[in-house]
């Protein structure tokens, strides 16, 4: 392999392109990034960036010292794979001819359609996001945040501290239960209540006053009125996969990937936000929108790219962390079927605890809030996933549906719209 080619200059494209070069490889490295920046953390976003305790340049995930060797082609997004000629277009109409390529496109922030144009309505998901959303925290003024997903939690709480009056509207009855169920989902709730807060859950939005100069209020089903200043949408994110649409690579819910991160083309890999892996302890495809997969899997799949006869190796067990009201949650592992949940230490009253999450009386998760060192052992001895190498490892779509895409828009963080 002379060239290799990576789409996707944030965290799993960086990951994969390091991931290279540490595994020998010494040809020519490509980035390409549609947004400006160079590669940036993410989680700081939603959190102390949008309070002003770190900046920009503290949140960029290059070392001075890094020597990737890389040619960078950012500000310019790939429109079009031809897969026969190993050939990325641009929008800008330069075109990349590769010998591998990784896919790590990421993802985008979910939109409502009737909210679209709408001068004071905010996602965040990026750089240039965040500093739109910090400047529109003033002491004093209404927030509305549609959805109590993660992004739309922590965004609340940065607001609630700088002195707003914010709104949590949720369609789910319990928030956050999707991933850790309704009874510790229901506690990290009431964080929100606590600190002044209202969580708004089961709702229905009937219709928005104002919209295009801006929202001023949302009407519920219920025949509640919130006014408001300011309207962030946190539901969640679709996959950047719409370039790759008549290539040639499968696609369901993000790119298909086998357990190792292959493709249904030989010589493509994908990682980050925009990749479905099968999971073999599931028998379906999952998108890890974590920090770790990006992380941790770019690796993984770039050994798969470089070394075909590579073995599989194991796979941490998923894990995410969010701050809220100054309480620090982690999770670990996968809770999907769990049959009992044990409180091992703390308080749940006093929001720092470590809860266990059971199926057939095994560990299969765990959650603690402001328990780091007592989540760490725990998280060590969750474990680990086998991957398995499928008969035909271009073929992953022989592997069973639907997708981890599609059994979270069953349980969509935005509130339904009548």
């Amino acid at each position: 392999m002379e060239t290799l080619a990576i789409v996707g200059a944030s965290l799993a494209g960086l990951s994969a392109a390091r991931a290279a070069r540490a595994q020998g490889f010494s040809g020519r490295l490509v980035l390409i990034g549609d947004e400006p920046h160079r590669p940036y953390d993410r989680p700081p976003l939603s959190k102390d960036f949008l309070l002003g305790r770190v900046q920009a340049e503290d949140i960029l995930l290059e070392s001075d010292s890094e020597e990737l060797r890389a040619e960078w082609m950012l500000g310019s997004a790939a429109v079009f794979l031809d897969v026969s000629s190993r050939t990325i277009a641009l929008d800008d109409g330069r075109t990349v001819q590769a010998d591998g390529i990784v896919i790590a496109t990421g993802a985008r922030a979910r939109t409502l359609p009737a909210l679209v144009g709408s001068g004071n309505v905010h996602t965040l998901r990026t750089l240039t996001d965040a500093e739109n959303l910090a400047s529109a925290l003033v002491s004093g003024n209404r927030m509305a945040v549609i959805g109590a997903g993660f992004i739309g939690a922590e965004v609340a709480a940065a607001a609630a501290s700088r002195g707003m009056q914010v709104t949590i509207i949720d369609t789910k009855p319990v928030p956050f239960s999707v991933q850790l169920g309704a009874q510790m989902g229901a506690l990290v709730g009431g964080l929100h209540a606590a600190n002044g807060v209202e969580l708004i859950s089961s709702a229905v939005i009937e219709a928005f006053d104002g919209q295009e100069g801006g929202v001023t209020g949302i009407h519920l089903k219920d025949g509640r009125y919130i006014a408001t200043d300011v309207v962030v949408v946190g539901i969640g994110a679709e996959p950047n996969v719409e370039w790759l649409a008549g290539s040639g690579v499968d696609l369901a819910g993000g790119v298909l990937c086998d357990s190792e991160g292959r493709t249904s083309v030989p010589g493509i890999v994908a990682v980050g936000d925009c990749a479905a892996w099968f999971d073999p302890a599931t028998g379906c495809h999952h998108r890890m929108e974590h920090w770790t997969g990006a992380f941790e899997r770019a690796a993984l799949a770039v050994e798969t790219l470089l070394d075909p006869e590579a073995q599989p190796k194991p796979v941490k067990p998923h894990y995410f962390w969010s701050d809220q009201y100054g309480v620090k949650l982690q999770f670990a592992g996968d809770s999907t079927g769990y049959d009992r949940l044990e409180i091992e230490a703390g308080e749940m009253d006093a929001h720092s605890c470590l809860a266990v999450y059971y199926r057939a009386d095994a560990p299969v998760a765990v959650l603690a809030l402001n328990q780091p060192r007592l989540f760490g052992r725990w998280r060590r001895s969750l474990p680990v996933r086998a991957q398995v190498t499928p008969a035909r490892p271009a073929s992953p779509l022989t592997a069973p549906l639907p997708a981890w895409e599609n059994r979270v828009a069953a349980h969509t963080d935005a509130p339904a719209l009548v």
